[in-house]
């Protein structure tokens, strides 16, 4: 155990010198998961990338990561300056999680809606919170919204703070196209025909587009939006996508949008049925998926399914109190 191990020999053997040895890529991929009694089509093989086994909990892991490389490769980062970001919960504890253990200090900018769940793994993970008030999302708003409160901070405290913005980062959408295409290329041996994404910083969306664009035309990618008046963090509808400057349209075959309640009960049908911790926002891809592949044949599609349903455990029991209620009597 003394020698240095290859990466190829740590992932073998599952054993890192760090934690950041976790971190996915093509050859450490999060795993692929057949869907199967909930499956809309016995001709669809329909997988769900599960992005809560990145190691801190989400699928922005990745693009933490690639934007707090390149701060530390442009000499950003020191003990004394640390990162601000406003978030919704996710791309906040992975950035804390992995500057915490590499020595820099994180500020979250976070709106007052967002789950108890998140703010207290954020404080966990060792983030200073600024709790807002705010949409469910971090909006440009004027004066006090999260993104500009966080924008003040790196201008007012420059010697202190640096923000990646995740929303107009192209590191971001970099990731996905570095580590979650080719991942789900070789996960599927290059069979994949669809790919069903959520819409929040759209560096997912983005990144993936460009990348199957490249490496095969024909597969489809799908936006799955929430309806307006939702309450599932993180997540946002086209409407609210002019504080991205990451959304490319011309990448996505279709925009489908999915009444939000919709959202908490397929999330509970995964969990029951699939055994899938799935999120609500997974719940919402899985239904806009089930809707496009009903009569397609010979299909392979992939769900990226962002986090798990542990972070909205409160929010999951305010939309199902009333079927929990049935069941317990």
């Amino acid at each position: 155990m003394k020698e240095k191990q290859s990466e190829k020999e740590q992932h073998q053997q599952r054993v890192y010198d760090s934690i950041f040895g976790l971190l996915p890529s093509i050859d450490n991929p999060t795993p692929l998961v057949r869907v199967r009694k909930l499956a809309p089509n016995p001709q669809v093989h329909l997988y769900a990338k599960l992005e809560w086994y990145n190691p801190f909990g989400s699928v922005k892991d990745r693009a933490a990561w690639n934007m707090l490389q390149d701060l530390e490769a442009r000499g950003e980062l020191s003990a004394e300056r640390g990162i601000v970001e406003p978030t919704s919960g996710n791309t906040g504890i992975s950035l804390a999680g992995m500057a915490g253990a590499r020595g820099y200090n994180v500020r979250c900018v976070i709106p007052n809606r967002v789950p108890e769940e998140k703010k207290t793994l954020l404080r966990v993970v060792g983030a200073e919170l600024d709790v807002v008030r705010d949409d469910i999302c971090p909006a440009p708003g004027l004066g006090d919204g999260s993104i500009n409160i966080a924008k003040t901070h790196a201008k007012a405290s420059a010697h202190k703070y640096v923000m990646p913005n995740q929303y107009e980062n192209r590191l971001n959408l970099e990731a996905h196209i570095r580590t979650t295409g080719p991942e789900i290329w070789r996960q599927t041996k290059g069979q994949v025909t669809h790919v069903f994404v959520a819409l929040g910083t759209c560096g997912t969306v983005s990144g993936l587009g460009t990348y199957f664009r490249e490496k095969n035309s024909n597969v489809k990618l799908y936006a799955v939006q929430p309806s307006e008046g939702h309450d599932i963090p993180g997540l946002r509808n086209v409407s609210q996508l002019d504080v991205s400057a990451l959304y490319d349209e011309s990448l996505i075959e279709e925009v489908l949008e999915i009444d939000y309640e919709v959202a908490y009960q397929r999330a509970a049908e995964l969990n029951r049925q699939e055994g899938l911790m799935a999120s609500p926002c997974c719940g919402l891809i899985f239904e806009g998926a089930c809707r496009i592949l009903l009569d397609v044949q010979d299909a392979v599609a992939v769900m990226i399914f962002p986090d798990s349903v542990l972070k909205y455990a409160s929010i999951m029991e305010k939309h199902l109190w009333p079927q929990i209620r049935e069941t317990e009597q």
